[in-house]
């Protein structure tokens, strides 16, 4: 018996790894050779490929394909109906499964609603991408971006608010308390 709640339209091809209390919702497919971590949470109507590797606790929202090059670390959130690419040019008549660019998502980045991230291209931890954003190239960690093509307007506390830093170059995060510095090479949190 799995440790994982599968729902009875879902299909989990043979040769991928599912982790502890993961769930795989209405009309799913897992394919080989891919690994959900434990506590993901995949929606209806996703697609996961071959060798995507997805961190503990990622969430999937419906309508989401992860295509072969993608990996995203923990806690990561792909919002609704969000697109990965994997191939820079794509023809239909010229085969380039050879070719396909990495993705790598790192820890608690949060994708929004229908955003498309061009391949190549890393999300750093705890970014923040809006709903409706064409990433086209590396977003840095704890980085708000926007737009088609996507540009950076601010920056993100790990618990997801905007930050707003004082003569200083100090921000804090009024949920969490968190504090965070401003410097040359992007944000840091300090505390």
């Amino acid at each position: 018996m799995p440790d994982y709640y599968v729902h009875e339209t879902a299909v989990i091809d043979e040769g991928c790894t599912i982790g502890k209390d993961a769930k795989i919702w209405h009309f799913s497919h897992i394919m080989p050779k891919c690994v959900i971590g434990e506590a993901c949470n995949i929606g209806q109507n996703c697609v996961i490929f071959p060798n995507v590797v997805l961190g503990r606790n990622v969430k999937v929202q419906n309508n989401v394909s992860i295509y072969e090059g993608v990996t995203c670390d923990e806690d990561v959130f792909l919002g609704p109906s969000m697109v990965f690419t994997n191939v820079i040019n794509p023809r239909s008549g010229v085969n380039r499964r050879g070719q396909y660019a990495r993705t790598h998502v790192g820890k608690g980045a949060s994708i929004g609603a229908n955003a498309t991230i061009v391949c190549g291209h890393d999300i750093g931890a705890f970014a923040f991408i809006g709903a409706g954003a064409v990433v086209t190239k590396t977003v840095p960690s704890y980085a708000l971006v926007v737009g088609n093509p996507a540009r950076q307007i601010g920056w993100m506390s790990e618990y997801g608010h905007r930050l707003e830093f004082d003569a200083a170059n100090k921000a804090t995060c009024p949920e969490s308390g968190q504090e965070y510095e401003l410097g040359e090479n992007g944000v840091t949190r300090i505390v």
